[in-house]
């Protein structure tokens, strides 16, 4: 992962996956681990090929690295225990996605696989997070379950609150593996909690030993981060980006019925500015983005 970094300017990511998923009338989400036990069922296993293989074809086809994650964002110990699906189902879900990778050609060095976890509690309410060592024991069932199945690398994504990521990255240290934080931002760049980005990435580096590779942000547009106004020290340690289609803020995206989203165009644009300006290397798509968007990202 380091050196993959360390490689390219441009590395692609997957763009929306449970929205897509939500929207098609043949498949049902689990009430609370969302997409994660379709990996258990035909009908649930085509859709996600379909779609993993879809992002994978833009990457192969643009010749960039792409990065993918299990779907276990929502697959935390209580959640799978309170379920009664498999205890297994975070390592069952790498083995799922192995499975996709092995559909391609040159895996080893163009595809990784990064194992998936989310907050406990509501991504966009920062005071349902958790402390610090509540956190780092609280996540840490999971976190051991993706390692021992194989991933490539560890994510955290939609962390709307510091304290819960030092925990995780803790947690995350503890494997060896190469592993990613990745916080949502309010219209100011800051984390939801009110912590400027720089704040969160230095004092997480100040408390592990083994610092995550990179930070990241999800589920915000493009512009929410102000990149102009972020300390330029920032832009060493946050290597990735996947960005919601619509500049509406999170809580009325949440509530609205309709999928929204500004032109590609513009979003793309912004997302390259991003890149070429910042050296944000890790690309993607959040809420209401899909194949449109990441062939805007590699073709133009």
């Amino acid at each position: 992962m380091k050196q993959l970094l360390q490689n390219n300017q441009l590395i692609l990511m997957e763009a929306a996956i449970v929205e897509q998923l939500r929207r098609s009338t043949d498949i049902q989400l689990h009430d609370t681990l969302v997409n994660a036990p379709l990996i258990y069922h035909k009908e649930g296993q085509r859709a996600l090929t379909r779609l993993y293989q879809g992002y994978i074809d833009i990457a192969r086809e643009a010749d960039v690295p792409f990065l993918m994650c299990t779907p276990t964002w929502r697959a935390n110990h209580s959640r799978v225990i309170d379920s009664g699906v498999n205890l297994s189902i975070n390592s069952d879900a790498v083995q799922f996605m192995k499975n996709i990778s092995n559909l391609s050609v040159n895996r080893e060095s163009m595809i990784k696989i990064g194992g998936l976890i989310g907050c406990k509690n509501d991504c966009y309410l920062p005071g349902e997070g958790l402390s610090e060592t509540e956190s780092e024991d609280f996540h840490s069932w999971q976190i051991n379950q993706l390692a021992e199945g194989g991933v490539d690398f560890l994510i955290a994504e939609t962390l709307p609150n510091v304290e819960e990521a030092v925990g995780i990255a803790k947690a995350m240290e503890r494997p060896g593996l190469p592993y990613i934080i990745s916080f949502v931002i309010d219209r100011q760049g800051a984390v939801l909690d009110g912590t400027f980005l720089s704040d969160a990435v230095k004092r997480i580096d100040a408390v592990t030993g083994d610092n995550p590779v990179a930070y990241m942000v999800n589920c915000a547009y493009p512009t929410f981060l102000n990149a102009d106004r972020q300390p330029e020290e920032l832009f060493s340690r946050l290597l990735g980006y996947l960005a919601n289609a619509s500049s509406l803020d999170h809580c009325d995206l949440e509530g609205s019925d309709n999928l929204e989203s500004e032109k590609i165009s513009e979003w793309g644009d912004a997302m390259h500015v991003l890149n070429h300006a910042y050296g944000i290397s890790i690309l993607g798509g959040c809420c209401g983005t899909g194949p449109a968007h990441l062939r805007y990202l590699v073709s133009h």
